[in-house]
């Protein structure tokens, strides 16, 4: 299936999808909704994917128009957060409005020494609508969240990095040889132990630290009726790489 708004590509185990620029128009913000919604489920379905790279343009990473529409509600976002999969952003340039709110969707974000990050609703008169209130403080707590959002200031890829928004900086040429190396890194380790290990951190963040450490153990011994949890055990015990079929 072709698409307007986006590119995607697969290669081994990693999946790269590519926003495609501009998108500056609500009407393009609702078929990249759309189009994002579909890819994510085909993924879903894909069985041969281990991980997935999300990357836009190098001037800007998604920079929609910061008005919420009229009529109806363009989020863009959900589909990514919703992957069980691990996802990775690779930032280039500008991080603003409801491209900074889809970077957080995601589980790693990769950034250029020339980024910067906004959220300027409030200087609308608007707030974030599409997870922004609620993914940022949890990712770079309240105080500075609080910051970002009610001044709406933009900051360059150093304090991004500084107050944890972003995991990485790398100079823009080459963002895209990093990334993919961290990719297929992961991608090299068990499918079934990265889904479960993004489903601890992310679910045990809404839980007690009680609740979170007995979710932790189901999961780990889950991992013990796996054929690849076997897998891992024989490639220890004879010293080779693991061949990890996600069963």
């Amino acid at each position: 299936m072709s698409y307007n708004t986006l590119t995607y590509q697969k290669e081994d185990y990693v999946a790269v999808i590519n926003i495609v620029g501009p998108v500056d128009k609500q009407e393009k913000m609702a078929e990249l909704a759309h189009e994002l919604s579909d890819r994510c489920e085909e993924i879903t379905m894909d069985k041969e994917i281990r991980v997935i790279i999300l990357t836009g343009g190098e001037k800007a990473f998604c920079v929609g128009p910061h008005k919420a529409p009229l009529a109806g509600f363009f989020a863009i976002v959900e589909p990514i957060g919703m992957l069980d999969l691990p996802v990775i952003a690779a930032t280039s340039g500008d991080v603003i409005g409801q491209g900074l709110e889809l970077a957080l969707a995601c589980d790693i974000r990769i950034a250029t020494e020339t980024s910067h990050f906004e959220m300027p609703h409030i200087k609308e008169g608007l707030i974030p609508w599409d997870g922004g209130t609620q993914r940022l403080s949890r990712l770079v707590g309240k105080a500075k969240a609080m910051e970002m959002i009610l001044t709406g200031k933009m900051i360059d890829a150093q304090e991004a990095y500084r107050i944890g928004l972003v995991n990485r900086i790398v100079p823009c040429a080459e963002l895209t040889a990093v990334v993919s190396e961290m990719a297929r890194q992961m991608a090299s380790k068990g499918p079934i132990a990265l889904r479960y290990a993004k489903e601890a951190i992310n679910k045990g963040m809404d839980l007690t630290l009680g609740q979170g450490l007995r979710l932790e153990a189901d999961l780990y011994c889950l991992l013990h009726t796996t054929r690849d949890r076997t897998e891992g055990i024989k490639a220890f015990q004879e010293k080779r790489t693991a061949r990890f079929e996600g069963e």
